[in-house]
C-alpha cells in the first residue's frame, strides 16, 4: 500500500467485463508474446509495481492471477462502477483503478498519476487524466477517494452506468495529457485492437 500521510492507496483491477467485442476473454489474451504474461496478469503486475495490495474486481473468480485477491460485484451489470464502487466499501480508502486491457501502460504513467494525486485540492474525490484536445477523461485509469462511494450509490440507484458522470467535474481532479502521449491508453476492445497492438510491439 503507498503512504501519503494518512492516505492508503490500493490498486484495483477492473476485469468485470464480457469481452463481448473480442468474442473471447480478453484477460487471457497474450499482446506482449505467448511466453509474457496475459493482460489480467500484466495488469496485476504493472499495479504491483506502484501499490503493495492490488485487488482484481470481476464478476467471477479469475484463479490464472495467482496471488492476488480477487473482489466480487456487489451488484452485476452495472459494468465498472459496480466493481468500483464494490471496491471502495472493501478497501475503505482510495483506490488506483486500472482496466485491465492496456498493454501499453506503464509505471511511470501510474506514477506521474499517483505524485498529481499528492497534489490535489481539498475537495477532490477523482483524480485522472485528461486528453487536451478532446476532453476526454481517462476514468479507468484514475483514483478514486473513499469519500466518492455516496456518489457511485446513487449512480447505480438512478441506473447510471457512465462512469465519467459518476463525480461531478468540481470535485475532480484532471493531469493533462496529449494525443502524442496517449500510446499507454490504447485499450483493446476488438480483435483489430489486438493486430493493431501485435504491430506496434513488433514496430518498437
Amino acid at each position: 500500500m503507498l503512504e501519503n500521510g494518512s492516505d492508503i492507496l490500493t490498486g484495483i483491477v477492473l476485469a468485470g467485463g464480457l469481452s463481448s467485442r473480442m468474442g473471447h476473454d480478453k484477460t487471457r489474451i497474450h499482446v506482449h508474446g505467448e511466453s509474457e504474461p496475459d493482460l489480467l496478469v500484466y495488469t496485476c503486475n504493472l499495479l504491483a509495481s506502484v501499490c503493495s495490495e492490488v485487488w482484481v474486481s470481476s464478476r467471477e473468480a479469475k484463479p490464472h492471477a495467482d496471488g492476488y485477491l480477487w473482489v466480487k460485484d456487489e451488484i452485476e451489470g452495472t459494468g465498472p462502477i459496480g466493481g468500483i464502487m464494490t471496491s471502495l466499501r472493501a478497501a475503505q480508502g482510495p483506490v488506483l483503478v486500472l482496466s485491465c486491457d492496456l498493454p501499453f501502460m506503464d509505471s511511470a504513467m501510474l506514477q506521474k498519476l499517483i505524485s498529481f494525486w499528492k497534489q490535489k485540492p481539498e475537495g477532490t474525490l477523482h483524480t485522472t487524466f485528461l486528453q487536451e484536445e478532446t476532453g476526454f477523461i481517462e476514468a479507468l485509469v484514475s483514483i478514486y477517494e473513499f469519500e466518492a462511494l455516496p456518489l457511485f450509490e446513487q449512480a447505480v440507484d438512478r441506473g447510471i452506468y457512465k462512469l465519467s458522470r459518476v463525480v461531478p467535474e468540481e470535485h475532480r481532479h484532471s493531469l493533462p495529457y496529449s494525443q502524442q502521449e496517449s500510446l499507454p491508453f490504447f485499450n483493446v476492445n476488438y480483435p483489430a485492437d489486438l493486430e493493431m497492438a501485435r504491430r506496434i510491439i513488433a514496430a518498437i
